[in-house]
């Protein structure tokens, strides 16, 4: 069968959706994935086929050199998908606002220049399956258009289809003349347009991948297959000082890519906890982009800073790890018996944090209370406290009881002949 891919002009979430990409190639599909122009170079370093769609546009570089519209971006990615960050706050109004803003704002924005030209692509090339980013809408658009079979690849946990679940039940309780959808009359615009029926399909799939396990999902009540992390990080080139063992226990630290490429920066005490790291007896290898590396003061001869290494090669050396609870560092890191330190700030992280923490393979920090003395006492317990290490081995077993990509394209195949309508 033809599998489109359809995903926004970002790495990070890219990288996460790779290897399930490249098992339905495996399986014998012909498999495309369409973004923004300019991110063709990276699909095709990938091994994938890039059809480039649309127009590039960069909310990130537009607002570079305008600090208070790109902090109301980077507010408006979170809201309202960002509930789950402090429980209790799906009100009415919050869901309501949250979603007029991210309507009128990020959904359009990144949706509408490769919304036209991929509908025609579609109708043109009639993929059979076309699977989609969870906020790239005009993947759902176009594959309605061309009577597709059609469903979200997490890069996460589900927060998306979540937040939309509560949002139609808290709807539901309000007065009929203040039971907005400004979600479903955006996607219904395009219906009408391109001559097909909305549904709720529209915002959520015919299906969902989900590539965490339980213990760390948030289920949303909807049509979930479940499938097995695998990583991919792109170019990756092993170091020469990792291709000996440590000689005392290591920890390894990541604060993420985006935190510098995209933010500007990080958002803890990085020298501080650096040094508290320090004082344990352990080789710190510590991930942090170069122009930070420059600001930083001199640090002792434990610790080690580069500016990125393959974590899947590097945390499986790793006596623990300290990290900002991204879904991929985190997943990646869960696949080796390793615990793991959370930093959280937003969005999924601290719901992440969370799950992890309650299943006992390590411990979270919000990272508005990370100290140098925090995070060095919290890593010594991960180091000399058993327990840690047994349930980051039942974490690894229950990932590797799912099924891996290559198992998941047969049940997309039955999928695709459920759903297609052409």
């Amino acid at each position: 069968m033809r599998v489109l891919l359809v995903l926004p002009a970002e790495k990070s979430i890219f990288n996460y959706l790779v290897p399930v990409t490249w098992a339905l190639r495996t399986a014998g599909h012909e498999v495309h994935v369409a973004s923004l122009p300019r991110f063709a170079s990276t699909i095709t370093q990938a091994g994938l086929t890039a059809v480039p769609v649309g127009h590039d546009r960069d909310p990130w570089r537009i607002t570079e050199n305008r600090p208070e519209e790109r902090a109301a971006l980077r507010a408006g990615v979170a809201a309202p998908y960002d509930l789950y960050d402090v429980p209790g706050s799906a009100t009415w109004d919050y869901l309501r606002d949250g979603m007029t803003a991210a309507v009128k704002g990020w959904h359009r924005l990144t949706n509408f220049p490769m919304l036209a030209d991929l509908v025609s692509y579609t109708r043109y090339w009639e993929p059979d399956l076309v699977l989609w980013e969870p906020l790239c809408y005009a993947g759902a658009i176009a594959a309605k258009a061309c009577g597709a079979a059609h469903g979200r690849l997490l890069f996460g946990i589900d927060v998306f289809g979540a937040t939309r679940v509560d949002y139609l039940r808290t709807q539901a309780r309000q007065a009929p003349a203040d039971r907005v959808d400004p979600l479903a009359d955006w996607l219904g615009s395009y219906a009408r347009k391109y001559g097909f029926d909305a549904g709720e399909d529209l915002a959520v799939g015919d299906f969902t991948i989900d590539q965490l396990p339980a213990s760390l999902s948030l289920d949303a009540g909807l049509d979930t297959v479940r499938v097995q992390f695998v990583p991919y990080g792109g170019a990756a080139v092993v170091p020469d000082w990792l291709k000996r063992p440590a000689e005392r226990p290591r920890v390894a630290l990541t604060l993420g890519l985006t935190a510098t490429e995209v933010f500007g920066g990080y958002n803890v005490p990085l020298s501080e906890i650096l040094l508290g790291l320090s004082e344990l007896d352990v080789e710190v290898v510590a991930t942090v982009a170069g122009d930070v590396q420059r600001t930083l003061p001199p640090m002792p001869s434990n610790v080690r800073m580069v500016p990125y290494v393959p974590w899947h090669a590097l945390a499986p050396t790793c006596a623990a790890v300290v990290h900002h609870a991204g879904a991929a560092t985190l997943a990646t890191t869960a696949r080796h018996p390793v615990p793991q330190l959370a930093l959280h700030f937003h969005f999924d992280q601290p719901y992440l944090g969370r799950k992890l923490a309650e299943h006992g393979a390590g411990l979270e920090i919000h990272t508005g209370d990370a100290t140098g003395g925090g995070v060095r006492d919290a890593v010594a317990r991960l180091l000399t406290e058993p327990a840690f290490k047994a349930r980051a081995a039942d974490l690894r077993d229950e990932i590797f009881a799912l099924p891996t990509p290559n198992e998941l394209a047969g049940t997309l195949e039955e999928l695709t002949a459920k759903h297609r309508t052409r």
